[in-house]
């Protein structure tokens, strides 16, 4: 039997024995699931720290909109084997999107390993798409996310689109990871990781005490390395700033998240954020004082410490997460990238072909701020988010 939330007041739909699915709508769902969330995190081998419930909760309260939160559940036997979090669009269309709006690399779903294809069939089932106009848009979908499992199960209209391209790296010691790169390279590697060596930086791992002094301390040499570049609009907010200090002290806590501070002389010169899952780490964010650059090689200095941390942790996969910066080059990574999926209801093709256009032509401008007017693409998107 499914059921809706009380407070939602919709009837009862039937499904097999033992198999029931739920839609919650009220803004302290993910509040209230937060214990059964991550235990069925811990329980998918695709999860990633972006779909850990401080995460989600963390995000939902800085950037949701009250009373456009829509969380799908699928339960066995009481045990929750699915969940997803999802906003609805604003304007005449509607529509679901997953959460994150540009701060997540990898978006996903949840689904219990051990009944993942019937878990997808019923979160399928469950997803209120039934209006021409109303669509569910994932964007950062991983090739094998366990979103893919209900997209295959989805039996209305759908669409595949490539999303932005992620790189990945093996989790060796780094003398193994330079066998990787040409000669010269791995010699000129050396040689900087020699002199990070003799300079005397001292790197130390953050307990989870001192983490939203240490985030306050990237946040601020952030913005000091980019000054001169243009620094990305939303990372000044507020917001943000509450976003990423109780979403990572929660991650670290359960050992989800390192976050390393680099002193040179006494002084704070660097420190990066670590994400960690059990399938890969990622490096989502750093800041480096600009005097350090000119001194040593900034990117092997964090690299060396995330790397050595994910080794530690028996993590095979170091991610280099979204973008391609040169210095991500220099190791070879591995290229991947990441889908777009868009699932709607049952129709004439003509509006399938229509919504699949407009999310092409939302691409290709997208692609054209990014690569020729960026300055006006942050505007634009501190503008849409403030």
């Amino acid at each position: 039997m499914s059921t809706e939330t009380r407070a939602a007041g919709l009837p009862a739909r039937s499904a097999a024995p033992g198999w029931t699915t739920e839609l919650r709508r009220e803004d302290d769902a993910l509040d209230t699931l937060a214990e059964e969330w991550d235990a069925l995190v811990a329980r998918c081998r695709t999860a990633t720290f972006f779909q850990a419930a401080v995460w989600q909760r963390s995000w939902w309260r800085q950037y949701g909109r009250p009373g456009a939160l829509l969380v799908v559940l699928v339960r066995r036997d009481g045990l929750l084997v699915g969940a997803g979090a999802f906003m609805r669009r604003g304007g005449p269309f509607g529509g679901l999107t997953g959460l994150g709006a540009g701060l997540v690399d990898y978006g996903d779903v949840l689904l219990d390993d051990d009944c993942a294809d019937r878990a997808a069939a019923e979160f399928a089932a469950a997803l209120p798409l039934t209006r021409p106009w109303h669509w569910l848009e994932l964007r950062e979908v991983h090739p094998e996310a366990a979103a893919q499992r209900v997209y295959e199960h989805w039996h209305g209209s759908r669409r595949r689109h490539q999303d932005s391209l992620c790189q990945y790296l093996p989790a060796v010691p780094m003398e193994r990871l330079l066998k990787r790169v040409p000669g010269k390279t791995a010699q000129r590697s050396r040689v900087k990781l020699r002199k990070i060596a003799e300079a005397g930086v001292r790197v130390r791992s953050t307990p989870v005490e001192e983490v939203p002094a240490a985030l306050e301390g990237l946040l601020r040499l952030h913005f000091l390395q980019w000054q001169e570049r243009g620094v990305t609009a939303e990372h000044r907010t507020e917001r943000f700033a509450r976003h990423l200090t109780e979403s990572t002290v929660g991650l670290v806590a359960t050992g989800r998240a390192a976050v390393h501070q680099f002193h040179l002389n006494g002084e704070l010169v660097a420190v990066n954020l670590l994400l960690l899952c059990p399938s890969f780490g990622g490096l989502y964010m750093y800041g480096a004082h600009p005097v350090l650059r000119e001194r040593l090689d900034i990117a092997g200095l964090l690299f060396s410490a995330a790397l050595d941390e994910t080794v530690r942790a028996d993590i095979p996969v170091l991610g280099l997460l979204r973008g391609q910066e040169p210095y991500k080059q220099r190791w070879r990574p591995d290229r991947m990238p990441n889908q777009r999926l868009l699932l709607g209801p049952a129709g004439p093709a003509p509006a399938a072909a229509a919504r699949a256009a407009a999310v092409l032509c939302r691409q290709a401008a997208a692609h054209q701020l990014r690569t020729r007017f960026p300055r006006l693409k942050e505007a634009l998107l501190a503008r849409r988010r403030a």
